[in-house]
């Protein structure tokens, strides 16, 4: 194996990684605020996604007019969530809040199995640019505005989180229910804000994933590839997010190159399956001691 291509696995897996890492974004943000591990993304991605190639392929629209109404879409779609289905169970057990979002990975299913039916559907081709080559590696343009896109959504995010006044209410929400509440803070807003915010990532990813391979009911399995990010960055780290999105992408593609293809597909619970063991909390998670 020479090294060209242990650099074209390890370039193949950082572009990847950056949708992954978008995803555990919107995972650890509902995590934070809510204490919900959020199971139906992948659903979420896939329905945000048909909505968009909807308005585009189905209705007609301009591209980027498509785009723009899949968004606010999208944002109608996670607050539709919150106010529907999590708010009914704020006070009670958390358990049956994380079963509603089992359900709900069910229901989207279904609703877009009615809708779509089974067999996938393809974006236009959108993105402009040819691939690219350097020194021997060859990234596609779909991988590099996957990964540009990616990124530039995290920094739009992390300079909201930090110095917006709804950012502000957020972390102070993320800290402490209660003591949010006791400082003036409607945290069944801040609710809603984050699943709203949730529903424009999970389009993004969603048509960032349908440009790159299409649009059907395997997308949830590949979202799942999220979950290990999640945990090996730490559920309630944002910086970890995008560091573990990077991690399971490159760690996937250099097992799947240099070992056998079929590894690919199993490394990243591999990965999961270490981190519950050796470190549950992830590497920026915080390590909580409940007293009894």
């Amino acid at each position: 194996m020479n090294a060209p291509m242990i650099i074209q696995f390890l370039a193949n897996g950082f572009m990847v990684g950056g949708v992954y890492a978008l995803i555990a974004l919107s995972i650890v943000l509902v995590y934070k605020s809510t204490r919900i591990f959020n199971f139906a993304v992948g659903q979420m991605i896939m329905v945000c996604g048909f909505v968009c190639w909807a308005f585009i392929e189905q209705a007609g629209f301009p591209v980027w007019l498509g785009l723009l109404l899949g968004g606010i879409s999208g944002l109608l779609i996670g607050l539709i969530i919150e106010r529907l289905t999590l708010r009914p169970l704020i006070g009670q057990p958390i358990l049956a809040s994380i079963m509603i979002t089992l359900a709900l990975a069910y229901f989207l299913n279904g609703l877009t199995l009615f809708i779509w039916q089974a067999y996938g559907r393809n974006f236009p081709q959108f993105l402009p640019g040819s691939p690219l080559q350097l020194a021997g590696v060859m990234v596609s343009h779909e991988h590099l505005w996957t990964f540009g896109i990616a990124i530039f959504v995290f920094i739009i995010f992390a300079i909201f989180y930090r110095y917006s006044g709804t950012g502000l209410d957020m972390r102070a929400t993320a800290e402490d229910h209660q003591l949010a509440q006791s400082r003036g803070v409607k945290v069944t807003k801040i609710f809603s804000i984050t699943w709203g915010i949730v529903g424009l990532i999970t389009t993004v990813a969603g048509v960032l994933l349908g440009a790159r391979l299409g649009l059907g009911l395997y997308l949830p399995a590949i979202a799942l590839k999220a979950f290990p990010a999640v945990l090996f960055g730490g559920l309630e780290s944002i910086p970890g997010a995008i560091i573990g999105g990077l991690t399971v992408g490159i760690l996937e593609n250099l097992v799947g190159g240099l070992l056998h293809p079929w590894l690919m597909e199993i490394t990243p619970y591999i990965i999961l399956l270490l981190i519950l063991i050796i470190r549950p909390e992830g590497l920026f998670g915080l390590k909580r001691i409940e007293r009894i």
